[in-house]
């Protein structure tokens, strides 16, 4: 069984453990709880991980590293503030981010997650929509035998729509 890890500060047991990437570099700290306390990891605005990164060595911006144009922000602000200056920073430091993100999360971009009930409740509205789009050219067709099944079909969708626990389209 590993040995639990220890605080890098104080040597006693670590409970917040955190990692930050940069130039493609791995930069870990290992904090028990009361480091963590004193060194603003519990309060966001006052925390920065570049100021814990004392084991690592952390160059300094090179010349004519990554700016912001909008708001001046540049690649050793956000290594100190861990945190950008403006929306446009996103595509300025998109260089650094992407990799960041990456090795972090799934992915890059955010889908977002849609509840159950509101799934099946887009599904029957669309199912909906597409049949009664079926049924109006059938008519103007004059296909009667398949309007009066979209006709039925319809029906059925919308006493499916009305049981209890299933919300109206």
């Amino acid at each position: 069984m590993a040995s639990p890890l220890k605080c890098d500060l104080c040597s006693k047991p670590a409970t917040v453990h955190l990692t930050q990437i940069v130039d493609n570099k791995v930069h870990k700290v290992d904090l028990c709880e009361a480091c963590a306390q004193a060194k603003g990891v519990t309060d966001p605005s006052g925390f920065s991980l570049a100021d814990l990164l004392h084991k690592a060595s952390l160059n300094p911006e090179p010349a004519g590293g990554m700016r912001c144009e909008q708001c001046g922000f540049t690649q050793g602000d956000f290594k100190k503030q861990g945190r950008f200056g403006c929306p446009q920073c996103y595509e300025a430091f998109r260089a650094i981010l992407d990799p960041m993100l990456e090795n972090m999360h799934k992915g890059t971009v955010h889908a977002g997650k849609v509840p159950q009930k509101a799934l099946a409740r887009k599904s029957l509205h669309d199912r909906l929509t597409a049949l009664e789009t079926n049924l109006d050219e059938a008519i103007k067709s004059e296909r009667y035998e398949d309007a009066a099944r979209y006709r039925d079909e319809i029906h059925q969708v919308k006493q499916v729509a009305e049981e209890p626990g299933k919300a109206a389209p």
